[in-house]
């Protein structure tokens, strides 16, 4: 099934309305790109700042390997089944939500994705104006406005161009972020003090636990929609391998990046900041563009397939509307949508999760042409309504762990009282 059979007429290169088909299908090296693309980014640098402050050594390696486990675990099922289908997210969330029930999903996807996108373009432009301003003595609010419409006219414009788009931009972007990264990185870890030393300032205040949580959350909203990507994958191996390297080594290396940056410049949480106290201010800019512009444009290319399954128009007019909404809001987004994707971290992952479980449970109903089962399926929908409410309420274990258990056991519930019913 994963060689979905090719259509006559190509109606639009991405897809945003039915299967990839195999004359559309990219190798190893292209999805390899794609996918480290998507992953290389700014926030989870965050992330490596919050272990190496709170944790000694093992447990950093600890958290990382163990969260970056579990998260490329996720992922790579999501992978898989979205080439095995070459169905996007929101085309598979039809058959396991059913065709009006997959609204939900698409909905919190397209959200949160266009928030991302616009914390993105705020990230770049922000301390891009603050350092401009600094050199140059512009005045900092005009210049950071400007700063974002320029970044979001520009990551809108390639999204547009869709899945070729996306390519081109990570063939760029991977390699000067990797280079200039671990260039940075190596010269931070030589002025200060070296690597170990690192982590003899933490102050231990997280346990290996919270550590765990912390990686798997850096990610797994994004995670979830794996599929939108890797349905492009020529074969499952592919897919599933070129997922799992980008969630669990391409995130680790934005880990380590972020963790020397906190130690080199006194908690900084980008590598941004590490560059310019080390006198590359224009490599830092190269850098930081390099690392946000390739997500955001997955974030754009999400949230866009998002709205064309709920408004049923095609993803390139949908990319337009998605960025204008991001840019437009792009500063406040970045003031004030943390807590927002705090809440969200913890309510898309059971849609991830009964997704899989509806596929390998339901496989005959994911080959092409079957009409979807459902308009709404309940029992996913009350898995998701139960799995982020325990998610965000409980304190205790892993909240996207719980999120997901709590969803899927909802939906196999609501599956037996269905079946029994019929």
């Amino acid at each position: 099934m994963a060689a979905v059979q090719d259509k006559k007429t190509v109606i639009d290169g991405d897809y945003s309305l039915e299967a990839v088909p195999s004359s559309a299908r990219k190798g190893f090296i292209s999805m390899f790109f794609i996918m480290l693309g998507f992953t290389f980014f700014s926030a989870s640098m965050w992330t490596g700042v919050s272990l190496a402050q709170g944790l000694d050594m093992n447990g950093f390696i600890g958290a990382v390997v163990i969260g970056g486990a579990i998260l490329a675990a996720y992922t790579g099922v999501l992978g898989y089944i979205g080439c095995e289908t070459g169905l996007s997210f929101d085309l598979l969330a039809h058959k396991s939500f059913g065709s009006k029930g997959s609204y939900l999903p698409s909905a919190m996807i397209s959200f949160t994705q266009i928030g991302w996108f616009g914390v993105g373009a705020a990230m770049f432009a922000i301390p891009a104006a603050s350092e401009l301003n600094r050199m140059m003595g512009t005045d900092y609010e005009w210049l950071c406005y400007v700063l974002v419409a320029i970044v979001g006219v520009c990551m809108t414009g390639s999204a547009y161009f869709g899945i070729k788009a996306l390519e081109i931009v990570s063939y760029i972007s991977v390699p000067l972020i990797a280079i200039l990264g671990t260039w940075s990185m190596t010269m931070a870890i030589r002025d200060g003090g070296g690597f170990v030393a690192m982590f003899n300032q933490s102050s231990g205040s997280l346990s290996l636990f919270t550590g765990v949580g912390l990686v798997i959350g850096s990610f797994v909203s994004g995670g979830t929609a794996t599929p939108n990507f890797v349905r492009f994958a020529k074969d499952n191996k592919t897919a599933v391998i070129t997922t799992v390297i980008a969630f669990f080594l391409g995130n680790t290396l934005m880990f380590v990046f972020g963790g020397t940056a906190g130690a080199f410049a006194n908690g900084a949480n980008d590598i941004f900041y590490v560059m310019i106290a080390q006198g590359l201010a224009i490599p830092a800019f190269i850098v930081l563009g390099a690392n946000i512009w390739t997500t955001n444009d997955n974030a754009l290319y999400t949230g866009a397939l998002g709205l064309s399954n709920i408004t049923k128009v095609r993803k390139r007019p949908m990319v337009i509307v998605s960025g204008i909404i991001g840019t437009v809001a792009a500063v406040w987004l970045y003031n004030n949508f943390s807590g927002w994707l705090s809440v969200l971290n913890c309510t898309l992952p059971p849609i991830g999760a009964i997704i899989a479980l509806d596929f390998f449970l339901n496989r005959d109903k994911y080959r092409e042409g079957v009409k979807d089962e459902y308009d709404i399926n309940w029992a996913s929908i009350i898995g998701v309504i139960c799995g982020a409410v325990v998610g965000n309420l409980v304190t205790w274990g892993i909240a996207s762990i719980n999120a997901m258990v709590v969803g899927c056991a909802c939906y196999l519930i609501g599956r037996a009282v269905s079946r029994k019913g019929k």
